[in-house]
């Protein structure tokens, strides 16, 4: 069984407000084994709202509207699924009275308009609204079915658990969607899935998306099944051939990213952290402190963007930075073993490089970095060039960063 979600509100079309109701509302599908195959946002227009909840029906089982049931004129929602249905607004004047009581117990005067907020689809059945004054409708049509929720998260959230889970959990057929998350750093997207498809294309059951964002790749392996147990056993089979494949550029099967898995690793040795950021300006330390009890092995970290900060706090010679050059491998492990012994750290991680967009040379071009780590097993340093504007090359070299702690804290450099 499929269903799709319609945001309605031209203010979820701006860049202030994000629709946060379709991810609660795919969730909750997704644990009654519904699959979720369309999201849209449509702004306050009746004559799109209604095109679209028209397609919508006549190919989806479920149709799931937010917002759009207040009481001004831009609140189409009710008049949109007339109009793709076909029917009748009918007034209902318990509805009415309902509204000026809980007006009343507010003392105040309910407006005229909200009115409005009485007039039910002709057939539909009422979805009592104990948090708000908007009630929701349950709209069935053409072996469809659509459902009319408030906007408010709070709102929405309450009316689906006491009035719509309990409807879907009798419509909805048994079955159920079990998801595997793996993390991957280290490769290219088209890389990941030339490698992995071979196997997840011989699963005619099996959903995989794979998402791409600042070197860090996620793969999700979607089971849809009769029962849990059958869900349970095909992710079972599906996904070790996929892990064997991937080899240690897998860092996580729990959706966690690199910041927290290396907290954890560190956390389990009892051991401390230090970072020296030249061309990443603190954002390493960023990433890691802003995990909830960081502070247990994150002891501090150096910003040095001169020459002469990263003589004067981390000791880097300046032999070494007339030599070799601040972005160079000698001046990056310099700068890691200054880090690790001026804060006592066990490791400490170390960036220079060159983000751009000006600065590059021929020998030294834009997007080539240097990250370094220094700790009881030794001091080791990797370089990369990545391509791309400054945020990008900036973001993804604290990528590199992490990882490099990784690989070292599993034995594997």
């Amino acid at each position: 069984m499929d269903a799709e979600i319609i945001a309605v509100g031209s203010e979820m079309l701006t860049p202030e407000r994000v629709d946060t109701n379709s991810l609660y509302l795919t969730a909750e599908l997704n644990n009654l084994g519904v699959e979720v195959v369309t999201k849209c946002v449509i702004g306050d227009d009746r004559g799109r709202l209604a095109d679209a909840i028209a397609r919508a029906m006549g190919r989806s089982a479920i149709v799931i509207l937010s917002g759009g049931l207040g009481p001004t004129e831009d609140d189409v929602t009710r008049e949109a699924v007339a109009q793709a249905l076909g029917r009748e607004l009918v007034f209902h004047s318990d509805i009415a009275e309902a509204l000026e009581l809980r007006f009343a117990a507010m003392k105040r005067k309910m407006s005229e308009i909200n009115k409005r907020q009485a007039f039910v689809l002709a057939g539909a059945e009422v979805l009592p609204n104990d948090r708000g004054t908007a009630p929701g409708q349950w709209v069935a049509a053409n072996n469809a079915v659509a459902i009319l929720l408030p906007g408010p998260p709070h709102e929405l959230k309450a009316m689906f658990e006491q009035q719509v889970l309990p409807r879907l959990t009798r419509l909805a057929p048994k079955q159920a969607i079990r998801t595997a998350f793996l993390r991957i750093t280290g490769m290219p997207e088209s890389d990941l899935d030339a490698l992995i498809s071979p196997v997840y294309k011989k699963y005619p059951n099996i959903a995989t998306t794979i998402l791409a964002a600042n070197g860090d790749l996620q793969v999700h392996l979607r089971a849809r099944c009769d029962t849990e147990a059958e869900a349970d056993a095909l992710l079972a089979e599906v996904v070790p051939p996929i892990e064997s494949l991937l080899g240690d550029r897998l860092y996580s099967r729990t959706g966690d990213p690199l910041e927290v898995l290396v907290g954890g690793l560190l956390r389990a040795r009892n051991a401390t952290l230090a970072v020296a950021e030249s061309c990443t300006g603190g954002m390493l330390g960023a990433r890691l402190t802003a995990i909830p009890g960081s502070s247990q092995y994150f002891v501090g970290g150096f910003i040095t963007y001169s020459n002469a900060l990263k003589h004067e706090f981390l000791g880097v010679s300046e032999e070494t930075l007339e030599r070799c050059g601040a972005v160079s491998p000698e001046t990056a492990e310099a700068m890691a073993a200054g880090a690790r012994q001026r804060t006592g750290s066990t490791y400490a991680l170390s960036i220079t490089g060159v983000a751009g967009p000006d600065g590059g040379t021929d020998e030294k071009p834009v997007g080539l970095v240097y990250t370094a780590i220094a700790g009881p097993e030794g001091n080791a340093v990797t370089h990369r060039r990545f391509i791309g504007d400054r945020e990008r090359i900036r973001v993804f070299t604290t990528q590199a960063a992490l990882d490099l702690l990784r690989r070292r804290l599993q034995g594997l450099a």
